[in-house]
């Protein structure tokens, strides 16, 4: 092979400039190579991995302790509000019905629960109001109760001036109300109540999940410290790094706090729905169906066979035949409050129901009775009679024992709640703080390795 002498004076010709960004690449390559280097990496990577799980963990825990607060404080009260909502309206309906059938000289006992609980309404839809937002389904029903309520007001003050003159067109008047609360109010007041309790299990679904990412990253984060010790041991024969010790045990106790914290939490949440809201939402059930029963027994009395309808091709009391059906839910709503009450205190008062039900339905059946035999003063004497032996009685009886359960059962759903909120206390800066101090302490362990290289 023939070379060619370059000519005199000629120089080889200089390899290509790198750029900063390429030199800069090759330093930190080379510098990698390096066990300092290593070192570095190992440190920066320990600590972005442990900040990394104490900002997860405080994300998740924050969202999980701010749905536990407002399942306590916000979504369960607002359901709660819109179930005395509810039986307030279906409650005011039947002191109309039954101040009605009083005659001219209405119950002054009977007037001034109507009244109450047209107020108690009307607070509750105030409350409600207030915490829905604006243009949402709840804002939209709240509006519309808002604008029925004084119609049906006046309805019932109509039928009652013209029940005091003994005028036969009282009881179309009384009808007319008893078919908008029927019709329109308490339709309203219900998808109310269905709106809060959905609501309501959104909150549950965002506060007991288990944080699995964080729980992730946690295990991670001390299986990576783990690596680092053992590579420092190899490396070194020295069994401890105080910094990477420190920081192993900061992640350790974040964790641990995590997952004991979040398993009370998860326990007191289950126990409030469990042993309280299901109680609960069964329990304001029942109450809504005694008072539609007794509504449309006095209605029953108020019509006089004037509403009718067809059940297997006969005419039926229309009346009479809702009544029947409401006694029907009220049966099966007890039995289940009975199989969900845990404890005496629970119990008993269902018990006390049921029996007063089954007496209310026997009762009930002999006032019927006397109405179809042309008895109509005895049978009203037998619904809404002051002595003793009424259906009015029982139905009195019902709802003071339903009432008593559902007080017992807010009681043990707030201290359940209480706990499971409770529990996460704390978590979202304590972990934050923790998992800081850990990632310090790698960073520093890491450096005291790397001052024996200077």
């Amino acid at each position: 092979m023939t070379t060619h002498p370059q000519p005199p004076g000629s120089t080889a010709p200089a390899p290509p400039r790198r750029t900063a960004f390429a030199e800069g690449a090759a330093q930190l390559r080379a510098a990698a190579a390096t066990e300092p280097g290593r070192l570095r990496t190992i440190g920066a990577l320990l600590a972005a991995l442990i900040i990394a799980f104490g900002a997860v963990t405080a994300w998740q825990t924050a969202s999980r302790s701010s749905a536990a607060d407002d399942v306590l404080h916000s979504s369960q009260p607002l359901s709660e509000g819109a179930a005395e909502i509810y039986s307030s309206l279906a409650d005011a309906n039947t002191a109309a019905s039954s101040a009605f059938l009083a005659g001219g000289e209405e119950p002054k006992t009977t007037t001034e629960r109507y009244e109450n609980d047209i107020g108690k309404a009307a607070a509750k839809l105030v409350t409600a109001a207030a915490s829905t937002d604006p243009g949402s389904p709840s804002a939209k029903t709240i509006t519309q109760l808002n604008q029925l309520l004084p119609e049906y007001k006046g309805l019932v003050e109509r039928a009652r001036a013209n029940n005091r003159l003994g005028y036969p067109v009282a009881g179309a008047y009384l009808r007319a109300a008893n078919s908008m609360m029927q019709d329109e109010m308490l339709p309203a007041a219900k998808k109310l109540y269905t709106t809060e309790n959905d609501r309501l299990r959104a909150d549950y679904s965002d506060a007991t999940p288990y944080p699995w990412f964080a729980i992730a990253l946690g295990v991670l984060a001390l299986a990576a410290l783990a690596w680092a010790q053992r590579r420092h041991y190899l490396r070194t024969n020295r069994v401890l790094n105080r910094g990477l010790v420190a920081a192993t045990t900061a992640s350790a106790v974040v964790l641990l706090w995590l997952v004991t914290g979040h398993s009370f939490a998860r326990v007191g949440l289950d126990a409030s729905y469990d042993h309280g809201v299901r109680s609960l939402n069964v329990l304001n059930d029942a109450r809504i169906a005694s008072l539609n029963a007794r509504g449309n027994e006095n209605l029953t009395l108020v019509s006089r066979g004037a509403e009718t309808k067809e059940v297997g091709g006969k005419d039926e009391d229309l009346y009479d035949y809702s009544f029947q059906q409401d006694m029907g839910t009220l049966d099966k709503g007890l039995a289940k409050a009975a199989s969900l009450a845990d404890d005496q205190a629970g119990t008993k008062p269902v018990q006390t129901a049921t029996r007063s039900m089954r007496t209310w339905k026997t009762r009930h059946t002999a006032a019927r009775k006397l109405d179809d035999d042309g008895e109509y003063d005895a049978a009203l004497k037998a619904v809404i009679g002051t002595k003793k032996g009424t259906t009015g009685e029982c139905f009195d009886l019902v709802d003071t024992n339903l009432n008593k359960a559902l007080s017992h059962e807010q009681t043990e759903f707030k201290q359940s709640a209480t706990d499971g909120r409770d529990a996460l206390t704390g978590l979202p800066a304590g972990t934050a703080t923790l998992a800081v101090l850990g990632a310090a302490g790698a960073l520093l362990g890491v450096g005291r390795r790397l001052s024996e290289y200077r």
